[in-house]
């Protein structure tokens, strides 16, 4: 088998607005409704589980929430919750990114803050994660698994990439801001697609070990990595232009 060439005609067929329908549930329906990366952010960050609930929450929700008084936050969202996410976990994070847009603060200035260091998109990951955290003092469980962890580094201050999860919804992000098709948004221009990392899912995952992309057995960040950098080798510049076929031949079970 051809990798390259069955990749390359999926992606091909798959770069049309046909591709996010409600027949096919994707959370980008949503965000390509706004065009705007604190909604986008939002529809990654609950972007797991079942495709066709996660586009049903996201449907539900108010995005002006975000402009709006902190009380009527509250007062809104009480009631709202998805599964590991309870309705306080869900109003924290609209007032915490509320928050974060008053600042003046663009999303993509907030990642270039780690990124620009070593063009390391995960260390711009972190500068999200980071400015979440500092901007409003809230905990949970829920919480903490919505918006992620701050990524493992070693004792020189290099991110692990064993023993730090893959940041799939993260990168799912970026892969929306970062590059344009008829699919990705591009939004941001102050970062190069050749930096982004595969978004490794259970999808993602299965197919990239029977494509022959991966031989490890854990969906960890060094995986997305090694994903990443086997694709490059079909696409040196864009290798994440790959991410919604793969992710698509598994769910669909195409293999």
């Amino acid at each position: 088998m051809n990798i390259k060439k069955l990749l390359d005609e999926e992606v091909k067929k798959r770069d049309n607005l046909e591709e996010l329908s409600l027949d096919k549930p994707d959370p980008l329906i949503i965000a390509k409704k706004y065009n705007d990366e604190y909604i986008s952010l939002i529809c990654a960050l609950f972007a797991y589980g079942n495709a066709g609930q996660i586009v049903k929450l996201l449907s539900s929700f108010n995005f002006d929430l975000l402009n709006q008084d902190e009380n009527i936050i509250t007062k809104e969202l009480q009631g709202f919750y998805y599964r590991f996410q309870s309705a306080d976990d869900v109003i924290a994070f609209f007032i915490t990114l509320k928050r974060l847009k008053e600042s003046n603060k663009s999303l993509e200035n907030i990642f270039k803050v780690g990124y620009d260091k070593k063009q390391n998109v995960i260390e711009g990951i972190e500068s999200i994660i980071s400015s979440i955290i500092n901007i409003y003092d809230y905990k949970s469980d829920g919480y903490k698994f919505l918006i992620g962890n701050i990524p493992k580094k070693d004792k020189y201050g290099n991110i692990k990439l064993i023993g730090n999860s893959a940041y799939k919804r993260y990168n799912m992000f970026l892969r929306w801001m970062v590059r344009s098709d008829n699919l990705d948004m591009g939004l941001w221009n102050g970062v190069s697609k050749k930096d982004l990392v595969l978004p490794l899912d259970t999808h993602t995952f299965k197919i990239s070990q029977k494509l022959g992309l991966l031989d490890r057995k854990t969906a960890d960040l060094k995986s997305a990595i090694l994903i990443t950098e086997k694709l490059k080798e079909f696409d040196n510049n864009d290798p994440i232009k790959y991410d919604f076929a793969i992710y698509r031949l598994g769910q669909e079970k195409k293999l």
